[in-house]
C-alpha cells in the first residue's frame, strides 16, 4: 500500500510534508520550517513521528527542527555535504544511497543549485519525490550557491523520474510561477489550461502542491529548456540548452 501523505502548509508560503504508513504506525516528515502547525498534525491523528527528513540547510525549511526533535526523539537525516550547516544529523547521506523510511526504500538526489548540498528523496514504491526547492512547481529555486549548469543537471535527474511521480516541492510560488512561465510560453496549451486551474484553486484556498511530474514536463519552463519550442519562444533557437536555461532564470529572476 502507498503511503499516506499530509501536506502542511507553514509560515507565510512554506509546505512541510508528512508521510504515514498504516501498517507499521511509522510517520517521516520532510522538512521542519516550524514545529507548531507539524506538531499539531501529529497529535491530530495520533501519529508516532519516527524519521525527519531534510531537503538543505536554509532557515525556512529548518528552525522547527528543535521542538519537533525533542518533543518526538525521530531520527534526523540529511545531507553528508552538507552536515555543517544542518541541524546535528543522525544519519548523513549522499546521492546514491538508498534508506528505508516508513518502510520503504527511499533513493538519495544530489540536487544542487539552489544552495550547494540540497537534495531530495524519492519514494519510487509510493510514486513521491521531495524536491523543496530544486524542482518546484512551475519553477525551480533561485541559484543563491550553485550554477545553472548544476541546476539544469539536478533538474534533468528530476525529470527522469516515472511520469506519475508527485513532486512535493517546499513553497505556494505557483501562482507567481504561473505569470512568468505565461510571459516566455504564451503558446502552450497546457500551460494555459493549467493557469487557469492555478487561479481557481487559489481563488479557492487550495493547496497547488504537490503535482505531477507529467504536468511539469510539459508545462515548467525549466524542464522545458531543451525543447525546440521553448527554445524558439525566447528567440534561441541554435543556442545549447545550458544557456537556454541560464536565460530563462535570469529573465525569472528580473521578473
Amino acid at each position: 500500500m502507498p503511503l499516506t501523505l499530509l501536506t502542511i502548509p507553514c509560515l507565510s508560503d512554506n509546505y512541510a510534508f508528512l508521510v504515514h504508513n498504516d501498517a507499521t504506525g511509522e510517520t517521516a516528515l520532510v522538512d521542519a520550517p516550524e514545529s507548531e502547525p507539524i506538531l499539531a498534525a501529529l497529535a491530530d491523528r495520533n501519529w508516532t513521528l519516527t524519521d525527519i527528513l531534510l531537503t538543505h540547510h536554509h532557515w525556512d525549511h529548518v528552525d522547527g527542527l528543535g521542538a519537533i526533535r525533542n518533543a518526538t526523539g525521530a531520527r534526523v537525516i540529511g545531507a553528508a555535504a552538507d552536515a555543517e550547516r544542518l541541524p546535528p544529523l543522525d544519519l548523513a547521506v549522499t546521492e546514491g544511497h538508498t534508506i528505508t523510511v516508513c518502510g520503504e526504500a527511499v533513493h538519495i538526489f544530489d540536487v544542487s543549485g539552489h544552495t550547494i548540498g540540497h537534495i531530495a528523496f524519492h519514494f519510487p514504491d509510493s510514486s513521491l519525490a521531495f524536491t523543496a526547492d530544486s524542482l518546484m512547481a512551475l519553477g525551480c529555486g533561485r541559484l543563491f550557491e550553485g550554477t545553472p549548469a548544476q541546476m539544469w543537471e539536478s533538474l534533468q535527474k528530476l525529470r527522469a523520474l516515472p511520469a506519475e511521480t508527485l513532486i512535493c516541492s517546499g513553497h505556494e510560488y505557483t501562482a507567481s510561477n504561473a505569470k512568468f512561465a505565461l510571459s516566455i510560453d504564451p503558446n502552450n496549451t497546457a500551460l494555459i489550461e493549467r493557469v487557469a486551474d492555478i487561479t481557481a484553486k487559489r481563488a479557492a484556498g487550495e493547496f497547488t502542491v504537490p503535482s505531477t511530474l507529467q504536468l511539469e514536463q510539459a508545462t515548467n519552463p525549466f524542464l522545458r529548456a531543451d525543447a525546440n519550442d521553448m527554445k524558439a519562444a525566447i528567440g534561441m533557437d541554435t543556442a545549447s540548452d545550458v544557456e537556454v536555461f541560464t536565460e530563462i532564470r535570469a529573465r525569472k529572476d528580473n521578473f
